[in-house]
């Protein structure tokens, strides 16, 4: 008595079981893409049913095909096949553990759509608008000669007196750019930096040398360093020859920069660029002559031995902002204060939000969430 009510009384359920089918085009997405969502018993979808099998035509009338199943605790498929702007029609069937299948009913047209802005992220927009208005309202500032301040950075406001120690001690100059090529940001930020020192190498009649690990940045230094004697005025000290390619081998460029500080005995090294193991190396080396030392990277796993055995440290964004720092021209300053407003404010949030958080004010994680 008991398996002839499992057998007959489930699939007469079954065809009754999914209702209120709905399809409709997936909201904040880049198209291509159909949410199908329906309802079911409770007792079904924990006892009965097994799977639910989605199935599409791009005709009301016949042609469907199944494109993918979903599990019983579901009670929603998202189609990711579909063209954009193509009509589908779809249908569910439910199946049972016996096999038993119960199907609902037809639902479409419905098509999929590009939809240009995502709501989910407002919070995007807001921050963006409120970057947008930080950096024009610094620039307008530095182009109507309004000073502003901006945070003095030790290392390079040791640049100059780097170079003069060594220019007194009749010592060279030893720049040292990393091993990574110019399609590194850091590389192009030590290559602005290194333009302001062999600027003042050549007021002061020094001498600079520059071991590359690779060709293409031993070419734009002698670019740079060629640029800021002719600025100067005094292309007649510029030598190509102390501009030189050493090696493209870690340790191989560690030990000939090594080789160079031993022997040549600079009075001020820059190292300023991407560094990996052989930062410790060549800090060290500088470190034993008595050299003065400005380092800076952007690699938070070399910065301490940086810190630990150099001078002067540029660490992380310093780097990045030396060349609108060095430069002093107001537009340029004007957008470093505008991304230091925006990081202040973030930083601000953050604090406040868990603080909120915390005490059980109010839970502001909805306002960070992009999804």
């Amino acid at each position: 008595m008991v398996f002839f009510f499992v057998l007959f009384f489930i699939p007469s359920v079954l065809l009754q079981s999914i209702t209120n089918l709905t399809a409709f085009d997936t909201p904040n997405d880049a198209g291509g893409s159909i949410t199908i969502t329906w309802n079911v018993a409770t007792e079904l979808q924990t006892g009965g049913i097994v799977r639910y099998e989605i199935f599409r035509s791009k005709s009301a009338s016949g042609g469907y095909e199944n494109i993918g199943i979903a599990l019983s605790n579901k009670t929603k498929y998202v189609d990711t096949s579909a063209r954009d702007g193509m009509d589908y029609y779809y249908y569910v069937v439910a199946v049972s553990k016996e096999g038993e299948t119960g199907k609902s009913g037809i639902f479409g047209p419905v098509s999929s759509t590009l939809q240009w802005f995502n709501t989910k992220r407002w919070n995007v927009l807001v921050i963006l608008v409120f970057l947008i208005f930080a950096f024009f309202f610094y620039i307008n500032l530095a182009r109507k000669g309004i000073k502003t301040f901006i945070r003095k950075i030790p290392g390079l406001e040791a640049l100059d007196d780097a170079v003069g120690r060594s220019t007194e001690m009749g010592k060279p100059i030893l720049y040292i750019p990393g091993l990574w090529g110019l399609t590194n940001v850091t590389v192009l930020a030590s290559l602005s930096i290194l333009r302001r020192v062999a600027k003042k190498t050549a007021e002061y009649g020094a001498r600079i040398m520059i071991p590359n690990a690779n060709p293409l940045v031993m070419t734009a230094t002698q670019e740079v360093v060629k640029e800021a004697y002719l600025e100067a005025g005094r292309p007649d000290l510029y030598n190509e020859k102390d501009i030189f390619f050493l090696t493209g081998d870690q340790f191989g460029y560690a030990a000939g920069c090594d080789g160079i500080i031993v022997r040549e005995k600079p009075g001020a090294i820059f190292l300023l660029g991407v560094f990996a193991a052989e930062s410790l190396i060549l800090a060290e080396t500088g470190n034993s002559i008595g050299a003065i030392q400005i380092s800076g990277t952007t690699s938070t796993l070399q910065l301490p031995f940086f810190v630990a055995s150099c001078d002067y440290t540029l660490i992380g964004e310093e780097m990045l902002a030396a060349a609108s720092y060095l430069s002093g021209e107001p537009v340029m300053l004007g957008s470093l204060k505008g991304e230091d407003l925006a990081k202040i404010v973030m930083i601000l949030l953050i604090i406040v939000g868990a603080l909120l958080t915390t005490f059980g004010v109010v839970d502001i994680t909805g306002l960070f969430s992009t999804g």
